[in-house]
């Protein structure tokens, strides 16, 4: 399990989680305001200028062919714009989850992500971004008894 606790810039603190890395990149698409191919995607040149062929957009199919000729027609590119800016490809590896942890660092004033139950839990006692927010450690514990990580107030 992954937890995740969201610090926005104002209101209150909110804990979720994700059943696993897949699962965790498939809430950030869905709640952020980019597509998902611009949070992360990996595509070759010639993919590319399938994509574009239609659209008679000359720009992005010299673009494209630049690429091509940088770096190859079958090489992949990693694009993660949060990461590397808005519509950088480069052929450095970037990991689909790390491209997601940048998505979801953007838009929140800080958080917190717990790859496991076991990290979790310690962090209700040893995190010490709850020192001061109380309602924050609350609804992490929330999502451990939810899932029953840890026992309820009656459990």
């Amino acid at each position: 399990m992954i937890y995740v606790v969201e610090f926005p810039e104002q209101g209150r603190a909110k804990a979720w989680f994700a059943f696993e890395r897949q699962d965790f990149a498939r809430k950030i698409y869905a709640s952020d305001s980019m597509q998902e191919w611009e949070i992360f995607d990996v595509v070759t040149p010639r993919e590319l200028l399938e994509l574009v062929e239609d659209t008679a957009d000359e720009a992005r199919s010299t673009a494209i062919r630049s690429l091509a000729g940088q770096y190859g027609w079958d090489t992949p590119l990693y694009r993660a714009d949060y990461l590397l800016g808005p519509g950088v490809f480069q052929t450095s590896a970037v990991s689909e989850t790390d491209a997601c942890v940048a998505a979801l660092e953007s838009r929140v004033k800080t958080c917190r992500i717990y790859w496991s139950d076991t990290q979790a839990t310690a962090a209700l006692e040893n995190d010490p971004v709850f020192d001061d927010d109380y309602l924050a450690r609350e609804a992490l514990r929330e999502q451990l008894v939810a899932l029953e990580i840890l026992e309820g107030p009656y459990g």
